[in-house]
């Protein structure tokens, strides 16, 4: 009766991914593929900073993610893996805390690749939230997938090809020419910079504000408010008067469109509105130090720190090279003097 043993330790409970069945296919009608679905995990104990920083990655990844997700400390890789199966899930996020440093690994299943990047810095939705004076972020905000744009990946290197990649297909695809404007709503925008090898992510919540109307008035006809007429003398005071000084210094500098079609109360097709991204978090920033063939596994395809090891070598290998080349060319001097010491004796005799 031993083979028939309940075998419980490796089981993850995990909330079915939230979605309706009639309203979201599983199918990418733009690619044809099964729409891309997440799991947001970690495999070590986590503080409570870094434990928020996942929440808010799965909250990102909405709403083909498992925002319940709870993981144990003996789940193993291949637990996360046999239950994604049948969910139709394609990518694994998954963070470590070290004692020196914190990672995040993105990796697509079930047979990689995976890509590892070091966090050097990180702030929390929560924070962002903090440090502005009109925090945005509607309870729809989170019912559509972000549209992802990705900056300064275009070279020729084949890990920042891989890094392109899995990012574009970590999302569901759109299709400019059928896309609902009213689906675009939030933004993960990445931006390599060469220089310093960095990547910086950032995360934004995309809105339409038309162009020349106040505040006030947009409020009223968004939210249906009664407004306070108490201190004006009429109603075309009330129509009349801008709203704050920064609102009109915001529509010179954000940049205009023109709506194809209605979005909501106030954005009508055919008129200007001004597009305004206002960050949502979390923002992080990283760097892509490992490639792997596989699934956490497998042939490495690239390490940072191998290649610095090799520049460094390469570099005390040329050092050394001029070194010698400049000794050389000391002893040919000194032979030379010597020669024409000799010949100016042979003269003099």
């Amino acid at each position: 009766m031993g083979r028939f043993k309940n075998n419980k330790k490796g089981r993850v409970n995990v909330k079915p991914i939230a979605m309706k069945k009639n309203n979201q296919a599983n199918v990418d009608h733009v690619t044809g593929d099964k729409i891309p679905k997440s799991f947001v995990f970690s495999r070590t104990k986590l503080p409570a900073s870094v434990k928020q920083l996942q929440m808010d990655l799965r909250k990102l990844m909405l709403p083909y993610t498992a925002l319940s997700l709870k993981e144990k400390k003996r789940n193993t890789l291949r637990d996360f893996l046999n239950v994604s199966g049948p969910m139709g899930v394609t990518h694994f996020l998954m963070l470590k805390k070290t004692a020196s440093a914190l990672s995040l690994r993105v990796a697509r299943t079930p047979q990689g690749p995976t890509l590892t990047f070091k966090i050097h810095q990180y702030s929390l939705a929560s924070d962002i939230a903090q440090s502005q004076l009109r925090p945005r972020c509607p309870p729809d905000l989170f019912k559509n997938p972000p549209l992802i744009v990705l900056s300064g990946f275009g070279t020729q290197e084949l890990h920042l090809k891989l890094a392109t990649i899995m990012f574009q297909n970590i999302f569901p695809a759109i299709d400019i020419n059928t896309v609902k404007l009213s689906t675009c709503q939030r933004l993960v925008l990445l931006n390599y910079n060469k220089d310093t090898k960095l990547i910086d992510f950032r995360h934004y919540s995309i809105r339409l504000q038309p162009v020349g109307v106040s505040r006030r008035l947009r409020k009223f006809v968004e939210k249906h408010e009664v407004p306070d007429l108490r201190n004006l003398q009429d109603v075309s005071d009330f129509v009349t008067k801008a709203g704050y000084g920064s609102e009109s210094e915001g529509d010179e500098e954000a940049a205009t469109v023109t709506l194809s079609s209605d979005l909501g109360r106030v954005n009508r097709g055919s008129t200007k509105s001004a597009v305004k991204l206002q960050e949502i978090g979390p923002r992080m920033t990283m760097q892509l130090v490992k490639v792997e063939e596989g699934l956490c596994s497998g042939g490495i395809i690239f390490d940072e720190s191998e290649n610095g090891d090799e520049k460094i070598a390469k570099k005390k290998q040329n050092e050394d090279g001029e070194e010698e080349e400049g000794e050389e060319g000391s002893e040919e001097e000194e032979e030379g003097e010597e020669g024409s010491e000799e010949e100016m004796d042979e003269d003099l005799e």
